[in-house]
């Protein structure tokens, strides 16, 4: 995928960060409303949302402004973003944002420490901090019904070498492209399916197998529609997905702008996130139907 122009992503941040303060998007107070907060973006995933919102509340319970900008798009187009100063903050996860962000990094990491030391120490030199990581971790999973994996005898990744050639695959637009998706199951298990479709979205992805459209798809490790349905998650049985722990990157001027008010409140969260937490918001978000502010705020209350 190609990187959109600086001129692109300003607009972008610009027009989604604004309404998210208070006051008319268009007025001067509300510019200076933008400008003095931090500028936090999410991907164009509901978890994703979720967890900023999390993050961003426990900002604003810190005394620290923030404006939120959701969905901005793909790491293609939010890391740039943050680069740039654009925004201030994105939740990332540890393995897959260090591959992007040093493709020739170590393709393991014994432990999830080192994993995000290894990325503290890759981001430093371009102005970004990796702060504590969460024991909170989502990994991709390829999945399948439980109907193909009881005919194909199937429930691991392996397994499915013999049948790649005639199978249909679904996943996002960005996955041919990324090491721990379509390019590391060819690589790593000799995958090469028969069909490659672009699914637009994790629901998509998860309709489309239960209508036998596909018959492999891309799901997370918490994706709470893997608790509800008839989809079961293939084992990773020779470890192609890496350590996935959430962990906030921030700007290091806004840290330094903000102090240890800002360091404390996102490591306070990443001290108490857990995966289960993570897989009950995501419950809360695209089963319960709650916005991700909502799920966020009752993740806080909870706690």
């Amino acid at each position: 995928m190609r990187r959109p122009r600086s001129g692109a992503v300003a607009v972008l941040l610009l027009v989604a960060l604004l309404p998210a303060c208070s006051g008319d998007p268009g007025s001067p107070a509300s510019t200076a409303a933008a400008a003095d907060a931090l500028r936090m973006a999410s991907y164009d995933f509901a978890e994703n949302q979720v967890l900023v919102e999390v993050y961003a509340e426990a900002a604003r319970r810190a005394g620290v402004p923030v404006a939120v900008a959701h969905g901005i798009g793909t790491r293609e187009i939010v890391w740039p973003a943050v680069e740039q100063g654009l925004a201030d903050a994105v939740v990332d996860y540890t393995g897959t944002a260090l591959a992007f962000a040093r493709p020739d990094a170590p393709a393991e990491q014994s432990t999830p420490e080192q994993a995000r030391a290894e990325l503290e120490r890759t981001l430093g030199g371009r102005g970004i901090t990796a702060l504590g990581a969460a024991d909170a971790e989502d990994q991709n999973g390829f999945a399948v019904t439980r109907a193909f994996a009881d005919e194909h005898h199937v429930g691991a990744l392996s397994d499915l070498a013999p049948l790649a050639g005639s199978l249909r695959f679904g996943g996002p637009s960005e996955c041919p492209d990324r090491p721990f998706c379509l390019r590391g199951l060819e690589e790593v298990y000799g995958l090469h399916f028969g069909q490659v479709l672009s699914m637009p979205s994790r629901v998509a992805t998860a309709d489309a197998l239960r209508a036998d459209q596909i018959d492999v798809g891309l799901l997370e490790t918490t994706d709470p529609r893997l608790t509800v349905s008839d989809l079961v998650l293939l084992t990773d049985d020779r470890e192609l997905q890496p350590h996935e722990n959430v962990v906030p990157l921030v700007r290091t001027d806004a840290l330094e702008r903000w102090g240890d008010r800002l360091r404390t409140a996102f490591d306070d969260v990443s001290a108490r996130l857990t995966t289960e937490d993570l897989a009950q918001l995501n419950r809360t978000v695209e089963v319960q139907g709650l916005s991700a502010a909502d799920a966020a705020a009752g993740w806080w209350d909870a706690t």
